[in-house]
């Protein structure tokens, strides 16, 4: 075989392959194929030199790794809204519609799999970087080199990242967990599970082998110029990326609603496992203007199938301590599987639930599960009770610790605060992706270095030593060496994934940046009252916080150690307790107490969230609505606007400032002049500013 020859077998095996792996239109016999593919394997055994790097015999892996490093997302790869009925798809719709002109919007189903980013320099495959926090994940390009239908190469050459769900077929899924069971290993649970340990396989032989596949969804950093994302995502898929089975541009809720119930009645035929439809809106600019919440898009969300419904039997029930001290009685199920899954745990909430509904152990009960949503009952079966059943009782201590319960009614709290579970779970939160990201130091980590007595609260994270981890079960120098580097890594954090670390009850990643913006370093000394003046902070919340910096609060006052003082609060008589035990003190004793979480926060140093500062200009405070096509995108003119102190908003009211409008403006420009609202062009805007 000449040189020339081989090239031309090569690109025929990547035509055949293609046709097989992408289009699902064999255009050759499997005899055929692997003939050709033995014939090329051979030559490149004789000439290594002469190897196409491409070739589709490179797709088989082989490289062996001892660990995956990480890699940043150019562009930050973002979570979605979930809707789960027709109900929440109105509320969603009516949100955006009341802040976009006449959106239209693409719709294609949505893929139970793990999420992969791929980018792609002067059109060949240089990074696949898994979804991690949305920031930051691990490189698996090797395994993801495996995976046929993904291009290595592809005929644009500008820098783009291609985002998409690596799936396996059902039918494949089968076939892997019979091998997995004739091995004596134990199977997946479901395709998704199975698709993500697929891809972070140390052994890229072994990705190779299990037939993963790659489903384009979104396009990251790009510099197309289309104005619809259904435009590029043809571009995707002209570049060899796989079409999804099916996909609509629709208009109103009507065609939404009608593509969905399609995609469900013909959910059972496609080969791929699915939990709903993605909806989009399809206008680029209109994306832009919408924008982003701190978590989610607000031009895209998720509306999930229906949950799926089982009969099973509850055999015990466990009580489960969080970090807050709340008790969870967890449902101990007859196993189940649902929609691929096997469920062996249910929800029961709490005990006015378990009371309203009349739960039982031994009860026959129906169990729904929606996707990712947590198994629960939806019903008791009464009917088929047989006299086996026994009540649910509380418990009258804690099932960790055998401390005290405080009894609220519906919720059982656990007032040690050393308990092991609290503190377990208090530090695995803190170490999780959406607070400080401490990389390797998951649960089970963080329950061994707890047995062993390392770590008895988050502060005690920061003191441990290589000698430390090197004596425990599975720690090796390196291993050890990177957990260490990790904890270290975590200083310098951003102040709002801190304040979401230390698990203040009823303080999500929101509320925590909030906080951070508006209170900066002074956030320890803030009260429920300032609280209440955020947007969205009840009483609840406002008190939840006051109350966690009140318990962990700054001390630096005179007690009284030998005599009872009624002014003290709970914690002060604790301290002053413990004190009396150790200390041979006279009438009086200076006590001087740093609070744990200002000792951690002297360790951690995290930073505060930079706020740009406004330039002073006739927007200053002024309220700003944008519409029409500028020279730049609404994007850039919002910042542009931002910086000049305006505060922008995406609908028109009588208290509304200014609208700038630029080519084709809508309603919005018809709306302020029926109102009265100044309206000026992006040119005068910008000979304003």
């Amino acid at each position: 075989m000449t040189k020339n020859e081989y090239r031309q077998k090569v690109e025929l095996l990547k035509e055949w392959a293609k046709a097989y792996y992408v289009l699902d239109n064999p255009i050759a016999t499997d005899e055929e194929y692997d003939a050709l593919y033995r014939e090329v394997e051979e030559f490149e055994k004789r000439h290594p030199k002469l190897s196409d790097e491409n070739s589709p015999t490179k797709r088989v892996g082989g490289v062996i790794r001892e660990e995956f490093s990480k890699a940043s997302h150019i562009a930050r790869m973002w979570s979605m809204e979930d809707v789960f009925d027709f109900d929440g798809l109105k509320a969603w719709l009516k949100r955006v519609e009341k802040n976009a002109d006449n959106p239209t919007f693409f719709c294609e189903p949505k893929f139970d799999g793990a999420s992969l980013n791929l980018v792609y320099e002067d059109g060949r495959l240089v990074r696949a970087i898994t979804r991690g926090d949305g920031k930051i994940g691990e490189d698996v390009t090797q395994n993801v080199r495996t995976i046929h239908s993904v291009p290595l190469e592809i005929e644009y050459k500008e820098l783009i990242e291609i985002r998409g769900e690596v799936v396996i077929r059902l039918k494949d899924f089968e076939k892997i967990n019979k091998d997995r069971l004739r091995d004596g290993e134990q199977p997946f649970s479901n395709p998704r599970n199975a698709a993500a340990g697929s891809l972070r396989q140390l052994d890229s032989s072994i990705t190779a082998k299990r037939k993963l596949v790659f489903q384009p969804w979104g396009v990251g950093q790009n510099s197309l110029e289309f104005k619809l994302l259904s435009q590029k995502m043809e571009f995707v898929y002209s570049l060899g990326f796989l079409r999804p089975p099916m996909s609509k541009k629709c208009k109103d809720i009507d065609e939404i609603e009608q593509f969905y119930k399609e995609v469900v009645e013909k959910r059972d035929s496609i080969p791929m496992m699915m939990d709903g439809v993605v909806i989009k809106v399809d206008e680029i600019e209109l994306q832009e203007e919408l924008g982003y919440t701190v978590k989610n898009p607000r031009w895209m969300c998720a509306y999930k199938f229906p949950a799926l419904e089982k009969t099973t039997i509850i055999r015990d029930v466990l009580f489960q301590v969080g970090r807050t001290g709340v008790i969870t009685p967890v449902g101990v199920l007859e196993p189940v599987q649902i929609d691929g899954a096997v469920i062996e745990r249910a929800t029961l909430h709490n005990f006015d639930e378990i009371k309203r509904k009349d739960i039982r152990i031994n009860d026959q009960v129906i169990i729904i599960r929606s996707g990712d949503v947590i198994p629960k009952i939806t019903k008791v079966l009464t009917n088929r009770r047989d006299g086996t059943q026994k009540r649910i009782l509380k418990p009258k201590v804690c099932p960790t610790c055998g401390g005290e319960l405080l009894d609220e009614g519906a919720l059982l709290k656990c007032q040690n605060l050393e308990c092991d579970s609290r503190v377990v779970n208090s530090i695995i939160h803190y170490a999780s992706k959406k607070a400080l990201n401490i990389d390797g130091l998951g649960e089970k980590i963080v329950e061994q270095l707890h047995k062993e007595g390392l770590i008895k609260s988050i502060i005690d994270l920061y003191s441990l030593k290589l000698d430390d981890l090197l004596r425990l079960e599975g720690f090796k120098e390196k291993k050890a060496k990177n957990l260490l580097s990790a904890i270290e890594n975590s200083k310098g954090v951003e102040l709002d994934r801190f304040i979401y670390g230390l698990g203040i009850e009823h303080i999500g990643e929101v509320a925590a940046k909030q906080i951070a913006v508006e209170f900066a370093k002074e956030w320890l000394h803030v009260k429920a009252n300032q609280l209440r003046e955020l947007d969205g902070f009840g009483k609840e919340m406002s008190l939840s916080v006051e109350e966690f910096l009140r318990a962990n609060r700054f001390y630096k006052k005179r007690l009284k150690i030998n005599r009872g003082v009624s002014t003290w609060n709970s914690f002060e008589k604790k301290i002053a307790q413990k004190l009396q035990k150790i200390i041979v003190c006279s009438s009086r004793y200076k006590l001087i107490l740093s609070s744990k979480i200002e000792n951690l926060e002297k360790i951690v140093k995290p930073r505060e969230l930079e706020v740009a500062k406004s330039i002073s200009s006739p927007f200053s405070g002024k309220k700003v609505v944008l519409t029409g096509t500028m020279s730049q995108s609404r994007g850039e003119i919002k910042k542009l606007l931002e910086r000049y102190g305006a505060k922008i908003s995406s609908s028109v009211s009588k208290n509304t400032d200014f609208v700038v409008f630029g080519e084709d403006a809508g309603s919005k420009l018809e709306k302020a002049q029926k109102l009265g609202v100044k309206c000026i062009s992006e040119e005068e805007m910008r000979a304003m500013i």
